[in-house]
């Protein structure tokens, strides 16, 4: 069965991001990205791989689901499709116009993502943002963070700020980087 895994990067203090959506404090260099380049080649945007050239290839995401602030800085840079080789998700409360034909859109992201595991394919990747992930929390079935060795002080909470019951994840793995980096893999416990 397909799962929805949480890959995103996060701050000691528990932020995928400053209080703007930037996200330049974590770290784009050191030892751990030979690891995520290899094992997660299909969560690097198009633009991105084709700038450091680096062919994407597949891997074990094949749908991703984003909150429309997650897509919001592509589309500033005129980046209307940034994973081209995946099938992408918006969801949003707003109006879901103005997106590229390529990006399919919900305002209903709970049902959305028990219809996708229902279907054959890959894993879905929830790329963020925080809200987003914590209206997802319960079909949330791994975790997978790069705590990166920074703390913000402010920003987007790794669930966002919304009321969700709690739930509990069993760590199933860690890797220590030079960089400082520490990729943590949680599992949720049926």
């Amino acid at each position: 069965m397909r799962e929805l895994v949480y890959y995103v990067a996060v701050s000691l203090d528990g932020a995928i991001a400053g209080p703007d959506g930037e996200t330049d404090a974590f770290l784009a260099a050191g030892d751990h990205m030979t690891v995520l380049l290899t094992e997660f080649p299909e969560t690097l945007p198009a633009h991105v791989a084709d700038a450091l050239g680096i062919r994407v290839t597949a891997g074990r995401f094949d749908t991703v689901m984003m909150g429309r602030d997650t897509l919001r800085p592509a589309l500033e840079i005129g980046v209307t499709s940034p994973y081209p080789h995946l099938r992408q998700i918006v969801a949003t409360r707003a109006d879901g116009g103005g997106f590229d034909p390529d990006i399919a859109v919900t305002r209903e992201p709970l049902r959305t993502v028990r219809e996708l595991k229902r279907e054959p394919g890959g894993d879905i990747w929830l790329c963020g943002g925080g809200e987003l992930a914590g209206s997802l929390l319960p079909e949330i079935d791994r975790l997978i963070l790069k705590r990166n060795p920074v703390v913000l002080g402010s920003g987007i909470p790794l669930f966002g700020e919304s009321a969700f019951e709690p739930r509990t994840f069993d760590l199933v793995g860690t890797r220590a980087f030079d960089s400082g980096v520490i990729i943590e893999e949680y599992v949720a416990r049926r």
